[in-house]
């Protein structure tokens, strides 16, 4: 199997993997407060003795400053997962999940804010398709009676966005800093952040939801971050970007085969134009920097 094989079955079964951890978030039934504390610090006990292995916890790896940025970037993964696991209870895991989708267009504006890079035309007409896929999952809610519900999980998922795009962009002060390294430090934080939400919660849980807990810590944080990370050092960004979008398509199919949710015809042209303008937007990012073949783009697998 050549490196570019590999690669694709690396980040074909993490977005799977990404894709399904919805359906587990739901059915664990615990605050999302307790959810992202017991992923935080499984994920952090799996990825510690990777990190140890390839020799990464030695001095002079990371310097203070990453370290602090790495932190901060710590701080926005944990909100962003805090607003996206609470999405899923209001709206369903298929709206979160295309509304989630627009954090490709956050990024740019924090470039534009901070950093004042100027988005191009192409860039302003992606951000107005995805805007107006925004309006049409909005709009086509499910009744009036669960239209309260239906809005406060769109702005959820619009708020999880953000933060993964302050993520991301803290993440490109990190260059050269291994991804394992700053995964690691992101989910030490998180679990340091919300120890006191999970000890006064307690740990008197049922197997089930022991069980539920240690796979999202295991499987969909510590070891999606290992084939991620792998199959980005193997493929180009294009490809990458690619595969990406197996992970909406995989959410999508579990809340209809795990849950009964179907999109309604207007949620369905909504996701449909918010997951074209961010693939649009990918593949103008990569025309306009060429030589950034292997670097990868903000996609969304930090579910």
């Amino acid at each position: 199997m050549n490196d570019k094989t590999r690669g694709a079955v690396e980040m074909t079964t993490a977005m799977v993997i990404s894709g399904t951890i919805g359906w587990l978030v739901v059915l664990s039934g615990r605050p999302v407060t307790e959810v992202v504390f017991w992923r935080c610090l499984f994920g952090a006990l799996t990825l510690l003795p990777v990190c140890a292995a390839l020799g990464l916890l030695r001095a002079g790896v990371i310097s203070r400053r990453q370290l602090g940025l790495a932190a901060l970037g710590g701080v926005a993964i944990v909100a962003n997962w805090l607003l996206l696991f609470a999405a899923y209870s209001h709206a369903s895991i298929s709206i979160a999940t295309a509304i989630y989708n627009t954090q490709p267009f956050m990024l740019v504006g924090l470039g534009a804010l901070f950093l004042h890079e100027r988005p191009t035309w192409t860039t302003l007409g992606w951000l107005g398709l995805s805007f107006s896929g925004v309006l049409m999952i909005v709009l086509a809610r499910p009744g009036a009676d669960a239209g309260g519900a239906h809005l406060v999980g769109v702005l959820l998922a619009l708020g999880a966005a953000f933060f993964y795009a302050v993520a991301a962009f803290v993440a490109k002060s990190l260059k050269g800093v291994p991804p394992q390294l700053i995964a690691l430090v992101q989910l030490l934080v998180g679990t340091l952040l919300l120890l006191p939400a999970a000890w006064q919660g307690g740990v008197d849980l049922a197997p089930a939801a022991w069980t539920l807990l240690l796979t999202m810590g295991v499987v969909h944080t510590g070891l999606m971050y290992i084939l991620l990370y792998g199959a980005i050092q193997r493929l180009p960004t294009t490809l990458t970007g690619a595969l990406s979008f197996i992970y909406p398509v995989v959410a999508f199919g579990v809340d209809a085969l795990a849950f009964g949710r179907r999109l309604a015809p207007g949620q369905i042209l909504g996701a449909a134009a918010i997951l074209l303008a961010a693939a649009g937007m990918m593949s103008a990012w990569t025309a306009r920097r060429p030589g950034a073949a292997r670097q990868a783009c903000p996609a969304p697998v930090t579910k």
